[in-house]
């Protein structure tokens, strides 16, 4: 089955945002994290912390990006796409409820994360629909 140019465009899209931030974090994650004026100092068990996380996010986002090219994986890539970003968001959004609201930068990025995982969840349903039609 051909592969529809908006669900490969989310997927590369999502891919590429979560091997950036994954690589950026996995590169320095002390100057990532000031960015949205979080002071990690030395900690290293923190820093261990970030850095398996993002690990994580950076394997995902192969992953996610492998999917966009490689048809066997492209159901489990908008299946991860959709739980990340939607997991990252949610959770967020969750944490401004209870805690309050963190640096504009944090705002954005929960937005764009609701956004590229509602998106997913949207093409992970026109993808269910088209498999399961035939």
């Amino acid at each position: 089955m051909k592969k529809p140019k908006f669900l490969t465009v989310i997927l590369c899209l999502s891919g590429l945002i979560a091997i950036s931030i994954g690589i950026i974090i996995q590169i320095s994650p002390l100057d990532f994290y000031s960015a949205n004026n979080i002071d990690i100092g030395s900690n290293v068990n923190l820093l261990s912390e970030i850095r398996a996380s993002s690990g994580f996010l950076l394997t995902s986002g192969i992953l996610i990006l492998t999917g966009a090219f490689v048809s066997q994986l492209t159901f489990i890539s908008i299946v991860l796409s959709t739980v990340l970003y939607l997991s990252y968001g949610l959770s967020r959004f969750a944490s401004m409820t209870i805690d309050g609201m963190p640096v504009n930068s944090l705002i954005q990025a929960t937005l764009i994360e609701i956004t590229v995982g509602l998106f997913c969840l949207f093409s992970l349903w026109r993808y269910l629909h088209s498999e399961f039609s035939k």
